[in-house]
C-alpha cells in the first residue's frame, strides 16, 4: 500500500508542479477564444459548451462581422441565428440563450458584461464555468474554470477527488495559491490538449511525471 501523502508533502509537490508548469508554459494570461470585446467573449464561451474552441473561432470569425454590436445580437431572429451557428452543436438552445443573454445585457446592465458571479450566472446560458472564464479573462479576478481537462488532470494529480465541477473548483481553491488560479486553467488545458490527453496520455514525455501519482494509468 502506498504511503499516504501528508499535507506538507502535498504542498511541496504542488509547489513543484506549479513551478514546472510556469517554466514550460510561461506565466502570460491567454484566452483561446478569439474576441475583441467582453460581450464577444461571453457569446463565444456560451457557444463553446461541448464544442472545441477552434470550431467556435471559425464560426465567430463571420458571426462577429454580421452582428457587430450587442444590440444586433439582442434583436436577432432565432431561426437566422440558429443557421449562423448550426455547425457548433446544440445550436438551437445556444442561439436562444445568446439572444436572451444579450437582451439582458442591454436592458439590465446598460450594455456592459457584469463582473460578479451572481450577476453573470443570472444571464441565460451562463453557469459557473462561463462566469469564471469572464471573471478571469476580462476582469483578472482570480477564478478556477473546471472544464474537462481541468477536471480530469486535477484528479490525476491528486489535487481533487470529486466528480462534480463545482466541488472540484472548491477543492482546487483550497490547495492552489490564489495567484495561480487563472494560470492553472490555462496551463492544464494546454497540458490536456498536448500531453495528458484523455485517450492516450504521453506519461513518459510529461514534465510532471515525477509529481503525478497517476502516471501510467489511463
Amino acid at each position: 500500500m502506498a504511503k499516504r501523502e501528508t499535507k506538507a508533502e502535498r504542498d511541496v509537490r504542488i509547489k513543484k508542479i506549479l513551478e514546472a508548469l510556469d517554466k514550460e508554459y510561461g506565466t502570460e494570461y491567454r484566452c483561446y477564444l478569439n474576441h475583441e470585446t467582453p460581450w464577444q467573449l461571453l457569446i463565444a464561451v456560451i457557444m463553446s459548451a461541448q464544442c472545441t474552441d477552434a470550431r467556435v473561432n471559425i464560426v465567430t470569425a463571420d458571426l462577429f462581422k454580421k452582428y457587430n454590436t450587442l444590440e444586433k445580437f439582442a434583436d436577432a431572429k432565432l431561426e437566422e441565428l440558429e443557421q449562423d451557428i448550426h455547425s457548433i452543436g446544440f445550436y438551437h438552445m445556444k442561439a436562444k440563450n445568446i439572444i436572451a443573454c444579450c437582451k439582458a445585457l442591454v436592458e439590465r446592465f446598460d450594455g456592459q458584461v457584469p463582473e460578479t458571479l451572481e450577476e453573470l450566472t443570472s444571464l441565460a446560458g451562463v453557469g459557473r464555468k462561463t462566469a469564471n472564464v469572464i471573471r478571469g479573462n476580462i476582469y483578472n479576478e482570480p477564478s478556477i474554470v473546471v472544464d474537462t481537462h481541468v477536471k480530469r488532470i486535477s484528479r490525476k494529480l491528486g489535487l481533487a477527488k470529486s466528480q462534480e465541477p463545482e466541488k472540484i473548483e472548491y477543492e482546487l481553491m483550497k490547495v492552489l495559491p490564489k495567484g495561480h488560479w487563472i494560470l492553472w486553467n490555462i496551463h492544464i488545458i494546454t497540458l490536456g490538449r498536448t500531453i495528458c490527453t484523455a485517450r492516450s496520455p504521453k506519461c513518459e514525455d510529461c514534465f510532471l511525471k515525477e509529481y503525478c501519482p497517476s502516471r501510467g494509468i489511463k
